[in-house]
């Protein structure tokens, strides 16, 4: 089985967590994908604990199925390389700040030259515009200069750094693949590539979909625990008696009507959504869940069809039977003849998909089969190494 995106052939020069997950969702999905890697800067992604068998979890997941080419790409036979390989890719990603792989030469319009079919993609936090293009930031400060932390989190506490990260894999990541792949459709129509220009803040500030409309619409401003579903109605997390927790969202009277009389109070369903009420109804609602246990909370609510469901860990999350239903695990080859557990991709089409080939590779494990690809002999490779222009 070759998957849905086996024509495509991806060069990815991105690091961290960004374009890597993007360019997993393209292998998964059966594109070839081709890292270019560093022979000697570290990418910070295998240094992250923790590691199982000396390799780092994260990098192993992130790196599935991707081939890797080491080359220091300040050196002038690493860019002839780069130009040889990009008369037969598809796409490009990388995720540099602005301009570096223009001094490389390696940016759009030297690269485009050389195929103008190419999809070039590049994933900053802030774009290729504007006064911030050239600042460092982190997914915590693109959620917050796109205005989503203002209303996120407690009145009293403050934002909450979120668990996972929004504005890199919500943002970059999937705008990115939204974005290429309808590059390779409009590719199919005109016969040539375009540019992307994929900012982690714009694609952020999109996330602001109901509360963005009503500013902008009617000049709303969002504040925490102001906003139906950001704590500002009976619509939250509840405390059981054993310090766990359930979320809440039976908004609709016909979920809102089963919760109450579920938890023995039928006459709380009248209140609604009526804001002068929902301070009242959180405190009546919190007072019947600490009346009991979190297993007993999941017993009674088990066969309720009520939008109540319990906080899980991220080890219970692995055990429920409904992600277990749908095959969210999978077992992925290590190269030795073991496997590691990794995160399936979450993608089913009828078709299927391909299975996992393999964990992500050290450094450089493609090199010699990639150059000989192009063309170049044992002896030549091993000059290249000897150089240390290929790893």
């Amino acid at each position: 089985m070759s998957g849905p995106l086996a024509s495509l052939k991806v060069l990815d020069f991105s690091t961290l967590l960004p374009g890597p997950f993007a360019s997993l969702m393209l292998a998964d999905m059966g594109a070839e994908v081709l890292r270019i890697e560093s022979p000697t800067r570290m990418d910070l992604l295998r240094t992250l604990p923790p590691h199982d068998q000396g390799t780092s979890a994260s990098h192993a997941y992130l790196n599935r199925n991707k081939r890797s080419l080491a080359l220091d790409l300040k050196q002038a036979e690493a860019l002839e390389i780069v130009q040889a390989l990009v008369k037969d890719y598809d796409i490009v990603l990388e995720q540099f700040r602005p301009g570096v792989m223009e001094r490389l030469g390696l940016g759009y319009e030297a690269l485009k030259a050389i195929n103008p079919r190419l999809i070039y993609v590049s994933i900053t936090g802030y774009g290729q515009t504007g006064p911030y293009k050239d600042r460092a930031g982190h997914d915590i400060n693109y959620l917050a200069l796109a205005g989503v932390a203002s209303y996120t989190g407690r009145r009293d506490s403050g934002p909450l750094p979120l668990g996972v990260q929004l504005a890199d894999v919500g943002g970059g990541s999937l705008h990115a693949l939204v974005g290429l792949l309808a590059a390779v459709v409009a590719r199919q129509q005109s016969g040539v590539g375009q540019y992307l220009d994929v900012s982690m803040t714009d694609c952020a500030f999109s996330l602001n979909a109901m509360a963005g409309a009503g500013y902008l619409a009617c000049g709303v401003e969002p504040q925490r625990e102001s906003q139906v579903l950001n704590g500002g109605s009976f619509y939250d997390y509840y405390r059981s008696r054993d310090g766990r927790w359930m979320s809440v969202g039976s908004l609709e009277p016909g979920f809102m009507q089963p919760l109450c009389e579920a938890l023995g109070r039928p006459e709380l369903a009248a209140q609604g959504l009526q804001p002068e009420q929902q301070k009242a109804l959180k405190l009546a609602l919190q007072v019947e869940f600490e009346k009991r246990s979190f297993d007993e909370l999941c017993e009674l609510f088990a066969g309720v069809d009520a939008c109540v469901e319990p906080v899980l860990s991220l080890s219970e999350a692995m055990e429920h039977p409904q992600l277990q239903a749908r095959a969210l695990v999978s077992q992925v080859p290590r190269g030795d003849g073991s496997t590691q557990a990794q995160l399936a991709c979450p993608l089913k089409f009828s078709d299927g998909l391909p299975a996992p080939r393999h964990i992500g590779v050290a450094v450089g494990a493609h090199s010699d089969e990639v150059l000989a690809e192009l063309g170049l002999s044992a002896r030549r490779i091993e000059e290249l190494r000897r150089a240390r222009i290929v790893g």
